[in-house]
């Protein structure tokens, strides 16, 4: 898989909302140990812990809501395909980004989104406004 500063290395990540993403990220760091990895503007952050990351993202939380999934893929147009192939209903279609990624979303059987995103350049996070706090 292509390396992108702007990107974690896991391959699979959760996607977690939280009213308040500094004082989720503070009270992560503190409890679980979890590093900060970059901060992008006040609404989202990612968080490295070994060699597993998550994304807190800004949002309300409700039971059962406000997770979501973030998988790593090699071709997010192909495996786009495959997943409307198999009734998955399209959120977001393929989109490449300005922070080096090729993303697109969709709802499941259940209605659980999944995003899945593809590294296609290596970006300083810099670049595009983001603050990378330490590196995975």
């Amino acid at each position: 898989m292509r390396n992108n500063r702007s990107m974690p290395r896991a391959s699979v990540i959760p996607v977690l909302a939280y009213p308040d993403v500094a004082e989720a990220v503070a009270w992560l760091r503190r409890a679980f140990g979890f590093r900060e990895r970059l901060r992008i503007g006040g609404h989202r952050a990612q968080l490295v812990y070994g060699n597993g990351a998550l994304v807190i993202v800004e949002g309300s939380v409700s039971p059962g809501e406000g997770v979501g999934l973030m998988i790593r893929v090699e071709d997010a147009d192909h495996h786009c395909a495959v997943a409307v192939a198999a009734g998955a209903r399209v959120v977001a279609p393929p989109t490449s980004f300005p922070y080096g990624e090729r993303q697109y979303s969709v709802e499941d059987f259940a209605g659980r989104q999944w995003t899945f995103s593809q590294s296609i350049a290596d970006v300083d996070p810099a670049d595009w406004g983001g603050e990378l706090r330490s590196s995975d």
